[in-house]
């Protein structure tokens, strides 16, 4: 496993538009295209100066426009996008059960998507404790360190599980070390028989976090829901039903899930 991570921090003395123009490469990244509109709101701006941030990505190569006169990653960005065009409506479909555990239990909630042995988080509310896990909106983490990651590929099955690694070795060009993937597959069979997976500060230091994988219409595992929480009061807040409400708020997910499948 790697090492703890530190929490992503705002810096002392944030630039505004240079914050707002990174947070534009990340909604491309992952979710492929932006409309001028989404991106307003997205920011909190007007159309205005959202036109001009992305007019200077597309400047600088990070952004292009299509035909549809929607913004796509431009040839600068590096980074693939999720590659998946149903990520916006899988968000617009989930944010509003988030925002119901969220107020439940007062703690961050999480959803992402898995990109290889990646996830990428989608979008994070946030509840209302000075002590609490920030925005995690837009970062990309190891899935295998993830909560929801874990219970991602929990349900992949192991034969998926291992060509990811396997292929992902090959890239990186650096052997899969086997007694490391071993230790994985004990990790990703206690979250299959429970259905849920829990971090104890693998990603970062002073979060831990529980995550359960999310279906769509047709079955298929297509993101994760995590809650994630100071330590501190990880215990209390399992002991006080933790589990039962992500399952329940996993159950109202899939139900607004039911005539979505994802791709199509």
């Amino acid at each position: 496993m790697q090492p703890n991570k530190p929490r992503r921090k705002p810096p002392a003395y944030p630039i505004e538009s240079v914050d707002n123009a990174l947070a534009l490469i990340e909604l491309l990244r992952d979710f492929g295209a932006v409309r001028l509109s989404d991106a307003a709101v997205e920011l909190g701006v007007s159309r205005s100066t959202a036109h001009r941030l992305l007019s200077m990505l597309v400047y600088r190569g990070f952004a292009a426009q299509d035909t549809a006169q929607r913004y796509i990653p431009g040839p600068a960005l590096g980074v693939a996008p999720a590659g998946m065009s149903w990520t916006a409506e899988l968000r617009k479909r989930v944010v509003p059960q988030m925002k119901i555990l969220s107020t439940e239990i007062d703690e961050t909630v999480n959803l992402m998507v898995r990109a290889g042995t990646q996830v990428r988080f989608l979008a994070t509310v946030q509840g209302s404790r000075p002590l609490r896990v920030g925005d995690r909106q837009g970062e990309v983490m190891d899935a295998h360190a993830a909560s929801a990651g874990k219970a991602i590929l929990a349900q992949l099955g192991e034969t998926t599980v291992r060509e990811l690694y396997v292929r992902e070795s090959r890239i990186s060009q650096k052997p899969l070390n086997e007694s490391w993937f071993a230790g994985l597959e004990q990790d990703l069979m206690a979250a299959r028989n429970v259905g849920f997976s829990v971090n104890f500060e693998q990603t970062e230091a002073g979060t831990n976090a529980l995550g359960v994988a999310l279906r769509d219409g047709a079955g298929e595992v297509i993101a994760g829901l995590s809650v994630s929480i100071p330590p501190v009061r990880f215990r209390q807040r399992f002991d006080a039903g933790l589990v039962a409400a992500v399952f329940e708020s996993k159950m109202n997910i899939e139900a607004v899930l039911a005539d979505f499948v994802a791709g199509h």
